[in-house]
């Protein structure tokens, strides 16, 4: 098997919620430059489809198609998956991206700014996989499951809540049901795994990362030295869904540079 067949996602049909911008986009780009027919969503339909033309202007392998969908609510869940399924009547991959942060001071932290988050990062993630479940058993089989992607976060993982109290809470929650998930739907054929940024530039992260002299602060914390790119999200998504990774379920894989594992200091005095 050469390297070149073990990524190669030729004839997979993905869909891609948040697809539009940041690690939704990245993602987008590497598995359409592995071969898959890549569909994404986001409540900016337009946008979908700007970003689409863009993509599909890079002369890649594969291809994109955008639309609108809203994972926040159980009717926008119904409508998304109907439109998959006009559209398809295959799917091999999910990439459950789409999510939101709130930020307040421990004290000022709003009841809407949990509710939100959490309905978009949490409940609509689990809704819409349960739609899709048919279509991805449809296309299981032994030696290729169909995959499952989730965005969590290694604020789901790690102590630095920066007061994005659910945003870092709900990630906790998208690696615990990837971990539940994965159990249940083995024997479906279905692998689920999900990814745990750091950080990466996109509007999600814009507050933080304004001018490069913040964004140099910021990568400085980082033990490798550096941000998030591209290549990384689309590496991740590429090695999960290809034959590369079909014998990988129920991982968090840390794509934060080291930050999930930084302790510093020694824990004997010097």
């Amino acid at each position: 098997m050469t390297p070149q067949s073990l990524f190669d996602l030729t004839g997979k049909v993905a869909l891609v919620t948040g697809g539009s911008s940041g690690i939704g986009r990245m993602a987008t780009e590497g598995l359409a430059s592995a071969g898959a027919r890549v569909l994404i969503a986001s409540r900016k339909g337009d946008a979908c489809a700007a970003v689409s033309a863009e993509v599909n202007a890079l002369g890649l392998p594969g291809s994109v198609e955008g639309f609108a969908g809203d994972v926040s609510s159980q009717a926008g869940v119904d409508a998304l998956a109907a439109e998959v399924a006009k559209r398809t009547d295959k799917l091999h991959i999910l990439m459950n991206n789409a999510g939101r942060t709130w930020g307040a001071p421990l004290g000022e932290f709003p009841w809407e700014g949990w509710d939100k988050v959490n309905d978009l990062n949490l409940t609509g993630m689990f809704q819409l996989t349960q739609a899709l479940l048919p279509m991805l058993a449809a296309t299981a089989t032994d030696d290729d499951p169909s995959r499952i992607v989730n965005t969590g976060s290694v604020m789901g993982d790690v102590e630095k809540g920066g007061g994005a109290y659910s945003y870092a809470v709900s990630k906790a929650g998208v690696h615990h049901m990837t971990r539940i998930l994965a159990n249940e739907l083995a024997e479906r054929r279905i692998t689920v795994n999900a990814i745990a940024p750091g950080p990466f530039k996109s509007k999600m992260t814009a507050f933080a990362l304004t001018d490069a002299g913040q964004a140099d602060r910021t990568a400085d914390r980082v033990p490798l030295g550096r941000l998030g790119d591209p290549g990384d999200i689309a590496g991740a998504l590429q090695y999960l869904c290809s034959r590369a990774g079909a014998y990988v379920t129920g991982a968090i894989l840390p794509l934060s540079g080291g930050i999930n594992v930084h302790s510093p200091g020694s824990l004997f005095a010097e």
